[in-house]
């Protein structure tokens, strides 16, 4: 919720911040059981490679793309 439209933040990223700097992978898997996506924006949580990762709500990594694009983020 702290990542502000328009920006993302890697899953390495957010394990860092909550001081579990190896958490990257249970940041993802915590992504990924998100059942308020997009409300609760996950889309804003990519990969350290630059890549979507994925995305569980309907619609998978083209809504993500989507709503991160609405959001004035160029991929």
């Amino acid at each position: 919720m702290k990542i502000p439209k328009g920006k993302v933040k890697t899953y390495k990223e957010v394990a860092m911040g909550i001081k579990m700097p190896k958490s990257a992978r249970a940041v993802a898997n915590a992504c990924g059981k998100n059942p308020y996506a997009p409300k609760v924006p996950c889309h804003r949580v990519i990969r350290s490679d630059g890549s979507l990762g994925g995305f569980s709500a309907p619609g998978g990594t083209k809504l993500k793309k989507k709503l991160l694009k609405k959001e004035g983020f160029s991929l």
